[in-house]
């Protein structure tokens, strides 16, 4: 995957903001492919995005960092430490996920029912939907920007939260 113009930032300016560009693109793809939503900066480093084995290429850990601000720039990535380690990366928006959520709730008549966090991301009625295995994190995101919509009131059940959708 590793090209060497990619394996060292550019210092032109111009060539830089579509390298940057290009690896963001790149990256976002990436966790989508593999559904991944949390990312540790170290093993993102020695995983295929960053790291080509056959011709012993990889990206600095600086490099890596730099691309993941310049996606929190974009809205794409959270920091989840003061250190800058670990990142929730979001190929999709929490909005865009309440949306996906929402279109198949209505799709299937189920406004007015109440699910619980584990139905919507893990349960057999929803296994052939894109937010299937959603983290529960992303997944509360999403429900929540629901809830700012008017759109899905966050509950608290006996065995954990839930939601129900107007």
């Amino acid at each position: 995957m590793l090209a060497s113009p990619l394996v060292i930032l550019q210092p032109n300016v111009d060539t830089r903001q579509k390298q940057l560009a290009a690896w963001c693109s790149l990256a976002l793809s990436y966790c989508r492919h593999r559904k991944l939503y949390t990312l540790d900066v170290l093993e993102a480093q020695e995983s295929p995005l960053f790291n080509n084995k056959k011709i012993e290429r990889k990206l600095s850990v600086e490099a890596i960092q730099v691309i993941f601000e310049e996606l929190r720039k974009k809205g794409n990535l959270e920091w989840l430490d003061k250190n800058k380690s670990r990142c929730l990366i979001m190929w999709r928006r929490p909005e865009e996920w309440g949306k996906l959520i929402y279109q198949w709730v209505s799709k299937n008549g189920m406004v007015n029912s109440v699910f619980t966090l584990y139905e919507l991301s893990s349960g057999d009625d929803t296994e052939s939907e894109e937010f299937h295995g959603l983290e529960e994190g992303m997944l509360l995101r999403s429900l929540q920007a629901l809830q700012t919509e008017g759109k899905a009131e966050i509950i608290t059940m006996d065995d954990g939260k839930g939601v129900k959708f107007f």
